[in-house]
């Protein structure tokens, strides 16, 4: 991953100033902290995660709680291994992209797909690039931007998934690639020597992930992640980068992360009611 240091864009005249700047020096417009530094959260356990995240460590513990629950699920059902391989039908009930679901009105299914994962190794792998890309999203866009190019991306990612491939899929790859494609975004809208730097970079990463998962036996859900690549790429290309709190674009915004969290809790509600109307 890129490395970002102390400068960031200026939302007018998208010269490159530091983060302490109000004023633009170029162009004398007022620019505000970033979304980031306004909120000014504060490293973890005392420090040692200095590059943490709210949103993206929210995401972690659900992500982690819901692999301990479907784990210990599995494991119950008579799966000996189930840390390392949760079984299909676990995942199937606690809210898998699942076609026939999907088919039976079960929307919700593309949301919570996205925080289950088969295994140990899965969800150890995406954790690890969501605590170092999720923060660095979450640094340069803002936590709004963030959490809704996260969102969008996980559900067009597994609608691409549904049209593609009948088989049940899970993990939070789909999102991911929507983070990366968020990156790619920042370098294509920058046509300068680091946002050069940061396209080539990540798009050698988009890459790497597409053609993994063309390699036989790896069962690599490739649709999701085109799909959560191209959405997250859009999003984030769209939206830019946070510009003064008072605008009416930063409300828009903040509005749009807010439904995104709403339909994120409707859809785990929705996963539990059915799954305790499977279960009796």
């Amino acid at each position: 991953m890129v490395q970002m240091d102390s400068r960031r864009m200026c939302p007018h005249c998208r010269a490159f100033i530091t983060n302490k700047d109000r004023t633009c020096p170029y162009c004398n417009e007022p620019v505000g902290a970033r979304a980031i530094d306004r909120r000014n959260p504060a490293d973890i356990l005392g420090g040692m995660i200095p590059h943490a995240r709210f949103n993206t460590v929210v995401i972690l513990l659900i992500n982690f709680g819901l692999f301990l629950a479907t784990a210990l699920y599995s494991m119950g059902a008579g799966n000996g291994e189930a840390f390392w391989n949760v079984d299909v039908g676990t995942l199937v009930a606690f809210g898998a992209k699942y076609n026939a679901g999907l088919a039976a009105g079960q929307w919700w299914r593309l949301v919570t797909a996205g925080f289950l994962h088969g295994g140990l190794l899965h969800i150890l792998m995406n954790s690890w690039v969501l605590f170092d890309l999720g923060a660095q999203v979450e640094e340069i866009y803002g936590a709004s931007r963030m959490l809704v190019v996260y969102f969008v991306a996980n559900v067009v990612g597994f609608y691409a998934s549904a049209v593609w491939s009948p088989a049940p899929s899970v993990g939070a790859s789909a999102a991911l690639m929507g983070l990366i494609g968020a990156m790619i975004a920042l370098g294509v809208r920058h046509q300068n020597p680091m946002g050069s730097a940061i396209r080539a970079t990540y798009m050698r990463w988009a890459v790497y992930i597409i053609l993994f998962g063309l390699l036989p036996g790896l069962h690599v859900d490739n649709a999701a992640h085109i799909g959560g690549l191209a959405a997250g790429f859009a999003i984030a290309y769209v939206a830019g980068l946070p510009r003064l709190e008072s605008s009416w674009t930063e409300k828009l915004w903040r509005g749009a992360s807010w439904v995104c969290i709403l339909l994120t809790a409707v859809s785990f509600l929705k996963m539990y009611l059915w799954f305790a109307h499977v279960a009796q």
